[in-house]
């Protein structure tokens, strides 16, 4: 078995020329779509993007719906003004801040 030789850069270039005259005969000789096969195709994209479309708009539909829900909790839960509260009262809010600062944290 002869040894195996490196082959040069003029016959890499061959080979690749070589190559690419069989991809461009071979694309070539490939038969054209019908106008119905590319029709319906396009069809089908279409159809895909405007399903994508309404998931992707569905989806941040429901980013700001939480987003919102969130907000809406912290302003509930933000401890009111200390003006006027009696001492139960702003002991209940501080056990109402601990309790849920302790549920966070699990």
């Amino acid at each position: 078995m002869p040894p195996f030789t490196q082959p040069t850069f003029q016959e890499r270039t061959q080979m690749a020329a070589k190559a690419r005259q069989a991809a461009l005969k071979k694309l070539k000789a490939k038969k054209p779509l019908s106008p119905e096969v590319v029709a319906e195709r396009k069809a089908a994209e279409l159809a895909r993007e405007q399903k994508q479309a309404k998931a992707s708009e569905e989806k941040r539909a429901a980013f700001e719906q939480e987003k919102a829900e969130r907000k809406a909790a912290k302003e509930q839960a933000r401890p009111k003004l200390a003006l006027g509260l009696t001492e139960t009262e702003k002991k209940i809010a501080r056990d109402e801040r601990y309790a849920q600062r302790k549920k966070r944290k699990r």
